[in-house]
């Protein structure tokens, strides 16, 4: 028995996965992963966060480009940090 109908389209057609691909793997785009990632590991140690609380550490002052390095940070809900980002085009 297959797992989807034959019908059902995982993907969604409007948009270009390999175009996300690229953008994502840019040298500048690598150094801010890598920086959210420190900051939510140190958040970790500090006992601010867990895996699976729901909690996002947020980067104030911080706009859609540029360096994370050395920006504040604090722990907020998923939904709040969402609700504030910017629209994606």
């Amino acid at each position: 028995m297959p797992r989807w109908p034959k019908n059902y389209k995982k993907k969604h057609p409007d948009r270009n996965y390999a175009k996300e691909t690229a953008y994502e793997n840019r040298p500048e785009q690598v150094d801010r992963r890598v920086e959210r990632n420190k900051d939510r590991r140190a958040a970790e140690r500090k006992g601010l966060v867990r895996k699976g609380d729901g909690k996002e550490v947020d980067h104030l002052g911080s706009d859609r480009t540029g360096s994370l390095k050395g920006r504040k940070t604090r722990v907020v809900s998923r939904s709040e940090n969402r609700r504030r980002q910017p629209k994606r085009s």
